[in-house]
């Protein structure tokens, strides 16, 4: 294992890449425009057909009043949270203490909104009624990932969601959802985007993630919410002239994709399922709860990544492009399923996970 390549450049020049739809170059907006008429009028500042019919689209199928298109997912949360506290006259909020708000937007909602996010549970497991139930003092919204990314895409069971509505609505706690990736646990709950949006009083979904667009995000509520948001989003700098590579290319891709989740979902599964066993490997949830979970190594990431890199070079399959610290002398790597993974022989699969068994074995002697 001499090679002095990255695991990135490993990654990519491998023959095969079990994870992803595909590169995220120029291509991927080309094919979304290909067949758009060349004389399809932009949206402007916010209005014009473009946006005002993928916004209508995506309200009825989130089974909300109304949506508005955001340039990004940190805007429209930034946002959402603000309404909610004006609304009560009260400046904070509750959400899980590896939320994207607090480890991943350099306290925007603390500096450009003066808010005070009240962390619950612990970093390590899901929020559950019981933490909301005793929670110190008032609070204007409660936050909820689902899946809760950053431990792997954990899901609370559906009837623990229902019992957290009900709460919140009894209190006159609002409840928000960052539905990052909304589309990708529908399969797993067995429930459409509408049903578990209905628990929610406003949603956020991405069209970069599982979707695989450009850029870009809704944010629903009823009327008055998401008319009060789009005053926002020009506060925020958020009305850019257009907008429509980024729409276009989300409603083509949805379009594209939304059918795909449970093939998607269940290739998580399948791969997850490979493994099980290895030496120093585990995977976060043991069974995926959507199209993605974490693999975790119990070595440093200075000894996992060079064997990571050995099985692309070795066999032509490209397990994952990063790697990152986790707790001393371990690390973990993400696993996302899209496109790509139904074209990889399962055949390669297997040698590559025999492989970095192999070296796992002889690396943890």
């Amino acid at each position: 294992m001499s090679s002095s390549q990255t695991l990135s450049e490993a990654f990519k020049q491998a023959a095969y890449r079990l994870v992803g739809h595909g590169a995220r170059d120029i291509q991927v907006l080309k094919q979304a425009i290909a067949e758009v008429p060349g004389n399809t009028a932009s949206d402007m500042y916010g209005q014009g057909k473009v946006i005002e019919d993928f916004q209508s689209k995506m309200a009825a199928y989130l089974g909300k009043e109304s949506a508005v298109f955001f340039p990004s997912g940190t805007m429209a949360q930034q946002i959402a949270l603000r309404i909610w506290c004006d609304e009560k006259d009260l400046k904070r909020v509750a959400y899980h203490p590896l939320c994207h708000l607090e480890i991943h937007e350099q306290d925007a909602v603390k500096e450009l909104h003066q808010i005070e996010p009240i962390l619950l549970a612990n970093k390590d497991r899901l929020i559950t009624l019981k933490d909301v139930q005793v929670l110190e003092g008032e609070i204007s919204c409660l936050l909820l990932e689902l899946p809760q990314r950053e431990i792997g895409g954990q899901l609370p069971p559906y009837e623990e969601l229902e019992a957290i509505s009900a709460y919140c609505r009894d209190k006159g706690i609002r409840l928000h959802l960052d539905g990052a990736r909304l589309f990708e646990i529908t399969s797993y709950y067995g429930k459409s985007a509408a049903e578990i949006c209905a628990l929610f009083d406003s949603v956020y979904v991405s069209f970069y993630k599982g979707i695989g667009g450009i850029a870009g995000a809704i944010l629903a509520g009823d009327s008055g919410f998401t008319e009060q948001s789009k005053v926002w989003k020009r506060r925020h700098g958020g009305d850019l002239t257009s907008l429509y590579p980024y729409i276009i290319s989300s409603d083509y891709y949805f379009d594209q994709r939304i059918g795909k989740m449970e093939q998607y979902y269940e290739e998580a599964k399948e791969l997850a399922a490979y493994f099980d066993g290895l030496e120093g490997v585990s995977v976060l949830p043991e069974i995926p709860v959507s199209n993605m979970f974490h693999v975790h190594f119990k070595l440093p990431k200075e000894q996992v990544v060079p064997i990571l890199v050995h099985v692309a070079e070795a066999t032509g399959v490209g397990l994952t492009g990063w790697v990152s610290e986790r707790e001393a002398g371990t690390c973990y790597t993400e696993i996302s399923i899209g496109d790509r993974y139904a074209g990889v022989p399962k055949e390669k699969i297997r040698e590559a996970v025999r492989l970095l068994d192999e070296k796992m074995k002889e690396a943890m002697k």
